[in-house]
Formats: structure tokens, sequence, C-alpha cells
């Protein structure tokens, strides 16, 4: 590995470490990632994909994930109208329907590609509710966060050339006025 790929795969893994440390996510919750290899690479979106770059973006955050039992569901791109990749187990769990589609750099793109190559039983899925999101490179991932996303600050602004944003989420408040919250849930 280049030290240029050292260096990408360590920013990837301290930015999901830090993200799941202080979203506070729990084993079995699901951390969803959308990555342009393309935008980590220094090109425009779509232009530049790269299983090369995709293999050590992934498998930085992976570790991570794995670390805190947290399960990884990768976006695919627009072209697979940006289903996810996530453990067929992870899907099982939470009542997500399985479609029919393998992804490929061109197709779904180069990270979810990655995250189909490696996890053990990977089933694509249109939509998902996760608890916390990791967009590298302008991905646009918040359709499958729960409702109610937060933004989380982290050190780590940028893996590669492409800009991190992430966020958690909480539970609604309702009620109004008179009701009382949960403080551990804010």
């Amino acid at each position: 590995m280049t030290e240029e790929m050292t260096i990408i795969s360590g920013e990837a893994y301290s930015a999901a470490r830090e993200l799941l440390e202080t979203a506070g996510l729990e084993p079995g919750q699901i951390l969803v990632v959308g990555c342009s290899t393309s935008e980590v690479a220094g090109a425009g979106i779509g232009t530049y994909s790269s299983p090369e770059l995709a293999d050590v973006v992934f498998g930085g955050i992976y570790q991570a994930a794995q670390e805190v039992g947290v399960w990884l569901a990768a976006q695919c791109c627009e072209h697979l109208n940006r289903a996810l990749i996530l453990e067929k187990e992870a899907a099982e769990r939470y009542g997500y329907e399985p479609v029919n589609v393998v992804p490929q750099p061109k197709a779904g793109g180069s990270f979810a590609t990655a995250a189909y190559k490696e996890f053990e039983h990977p089933v694509a899925v249109e939509h998902i509710r996760a608890h916390a999101g990791m967009d590298i490179g302008d991905t646009l991932i918040g359709m499958h966060l729960r409702d109610v996303a937060v933004p989380v600050r982290i050190r780590i602004r940028e893996i590669g050339d492409a800009r991190v944003v992430c966020a958690r989420t909480r539970p609604k408040f309702i009620g109004g006025i008179r009701a009382v919250y949960d403080e551990r849930s804010l």
C-alpha cells in the first residue's frame, strides 16, 4: 500500500471511530456511509471511480464499525437509485427487503462494490433508517437516516480531497411545553 493510501485509510478509520464514539452508537445499530472515490481522489463526483481507493476507505470504516459491533450500510450511487449494501443479517433484523442487484464501480460505485466484496453475506436493499451516517464527497445520505438527524462535528473534515459530513439521529420530541424529556436521548 502506498503512503497516500495508508494516510487515506487512517483518515477513514479515524473519522468513523470518532463519529461512532461521539454519536454513541450501540452494538447492532446501523451506520450508513456514502463515498465518492472520485471526490477522495480530487476529481469531480462520478468522474474517477477507483476500486483501489474504495478498498482502503471501506477497510478503515469497516474496521471501526466492527470494533463497536455496528452494522455498516454502504450507499450505492444514483445509477442504482442510492440502494444500500449491508449484511443479510442486518437486513433481516430490521425488516429490510432485499432487492436483486450487484454493484459495480460504474453502476453502484466503487465503495458499494467494496462492501459487496467484503461482507460475508451481502444484500442490496432500497431503503433503511440508519442511526448515524457519514457522507464522504457530497453523496447525499440524508434519505437513509432516521427522521431527526443532528450534525456531528468531527476533527477529520476530509478524507483525501473529499469533504466529510456526519450526523447522528435522536428520537423525536413530542408533547409540547408540558413534556419532560430523557436527557440521555438529546
